[in-house]
């Protein structure tokens, strides 16, 4: 069991002793890459002596609809998950910022890739953790040579594990090559986002961000960052962006569950603005974190308080 894991883990009707949480290796979606799945963060709050979870209602919603593009064969609704999560963190005692990761999956022992016809199971882990990649200093990135699927080959509304295969050669093509993250381009061109994250620039006090048709993933986080961004007073633009215009912003930065909202100061060795987190980015940055812990009253809609 990996070091940041809690001891229980839901599995297949019940929550189990992580290290009992195990498939055959004949599992169809071990073979086929056919389950969906979701990426949760709590936040605790000391001074509250509370553990608040972002955004619960709307990521279980997301798996659920996930479920129903890919014709996962699961009858659960999106409270029950909610509910489940919510028993597994009081089990473990989370008193720490977590990742949650529920996971539907064809669990059926048989041959042939295909959704209809198999029998489908949700698994839910938690783990311990803070920063996913790093929200203070800066990441260098670079414009993948592999291309985003588009929504035709790879359902992109849908967070299918299979389509993550695209992702990991993203990122190590970009680790490899000494950067902290990789940008895709989608299949006509244009920006899409990270290897797991939507991407935003700012150009002349104004905010950018890829469409839905640019072969993104409808981000939770992307939707709570345009509404604080909304809230500050700065106009969000939603639009295709061409790939030199990254290298042309005055600032840049990801949002994402893993992420949270980490800037980047280059892409393809080009320096973005002057090198250092930009005012908006700043300002977007510090709202975030304050609302996911419970600090800002005007977002406390967005939190599920575990005790």
């Amino acid at each position: 069991m990996a070091q940041n894991s809690f001891p229980y883990t839901y599995f297949e009707g019940k929550i189990v002793p992580s290290e009992d949480a195990k498939v055959s290796v004949q599992t169809h979606a071990l073979q086929y890459g056919t389950g969906v799945f979701g990426g949760i963060r709590g936040y605790y709050n000391e001074a509250k002596k509370n553990l608040y979870v972002f955004r619960l209602p709307d990521h279980c919603k997301r798996l659920v609809n996930s479920t129903k593009i890919m014709q996962l064969q699961i009858q659960i609704t999106p409270e029950e998950i909610q509910s489940i999560i919510l028993d597994l963190l009081r089990k473990n005692e989370a008193k720490q910022n977590v990742y949650l990761r529920p996971f539907i999956y064809t669990s059926a022992l048989q041959l042939s890739p295909r959704f209809h016809d198999v029998k489908a199971d949700i698994t839910i882990y938690a783990l311990k953790l803070d920063d996913y990649l790093d929200t203070q200093n800066g990441l260098t990135t670079m414009v993948s040579s592999w291309q985003r699927f588009s929504d035709n080959q790879i359902p992109t509304l849908s967070k299918v594990s299979g389509g993550y295969v695209n992702s990991a050669l993203a990122k190590s093509e970009a680790v490899q090559n000494g950067m902290d993250e990789a940008i895709f381009l989608d299949a006509r061109g244009f920006v899409s986002e990270g290897s797991a994250e939507n991407l935003f620039i700012v150009r002349d006090g104004v905010i950018h961000t890829p469409t839905i048709p640019s072969s993104i993933l409808e981000g939770i986080t992307r939707r709570s960052i345009i509404q604080i961004a909304k809230d500050l007073g700065y106009q969000v633009i939603e639009r295709d962006i061409a790939r030199s215009e990254l290298y042309i912003a005055d600032e840049l930065f990801f949002s994402g569950t893993g992420v949270q909202v980490a800037w980047v100061k280059e892409v393809d060795r080009r320096v973005i603005g002057n090198g250092n987190i930009g005012p908006i980015t700043k300002k977007i940055q510090s709202i975030f974190f304050e609302a996911v812990r419970g600090e800002q009253p005007n977002y406390m809609n967005w939190l599920t308080p575990v005790y």
